[in-house]
């Protein structure tokens, strides 16, 4: 089977995400139905139960929308899902979608999941002069001016008392995320990192 780190998330007590966009697209196991994919990942993690999104990010080409850009695990019984208000934003019905399945689902362990929502920032489009800054290698995609990019504040680091959060220079936004992610990690130190250049890589 087919799939990258980010396209997982898992609780640590037996609950799996996942994105049916990701995990379902032709160019990771087209010869695999969801069931067995399911099952894959059960036997592989360890895990009991699976939460399929329809849906990652808007914009995350790249990775056919990877979970980790969309929603993640806080802690067992509680996730993050990014999130805009702005019902013209392509992201609106994504979101919408993701919140109404994770609502009306429960963890492995029965437990109603609670929603934070995470806002993403933007929307960030490439600039002429972003574009001309990359450079293209091999059989790499493209690229190009006004491309939207998949910016997102779920995909943040953790790591042993601190957590270190995606900054994209939507002041709003961006003190916004930092904001959350202190209440829900009160234990952790909440490091800004500027990583919009990374968007392009």
């Amino acid at each position: 089977m087919i799939l990258e780190g980010g396209s997982i998330h898992v609780d640590g007590e037996g609950t799996c995400l996942t994105t049916e966009e990701c995990l379902l697209n032709k160019n990771r196991n087209p010869n695999m139905t969801k069931e067995q994919i399911e099952d894959q990942l059960k036997a592989y993690l360890g895990v009991q139960k699976v939460i399929w999104l329809p849906y990652g990010l808007y914009g995350d080409d790249d990775t056919n929308g990877h979970i980790d850009n969309m929603c993640c695990f806080a802690r067992p019984g509680v996730v993050l899902l990014s999130w805009t208000d702005d019902e013209k934003d392509p992201q609106f019905i994504r979101s919408m979608e993701a919140e109404s399945i994770l609502s009306n689902t429960s963890d492995a362990n029965g437990r109603r999941l609670e929603i934070i929502k995470l806002h993403v920032p933007g929307p960030l489009y490439m600039t002429d002069e972003e574009a001309a800054g990359v450079v293209q290698d091999c059989n790499a995609k493209p690229r190009l001016p006004g491309t939207r990019l998949a910016a997102s504040y779920v995909n943040f680091y953790i790591s042993t008392g601190g957590i270190i959060t995606p900054q994209f220079g939507d002041q709003k936004w961006d003190d916004e995320a930092v904001r959350v992610l202190s209440q829900v990690f009160p234990n952790h130190e909440v490091r800004k990192y500027f990583c919009l250049i990374y968007q392009y890589l």
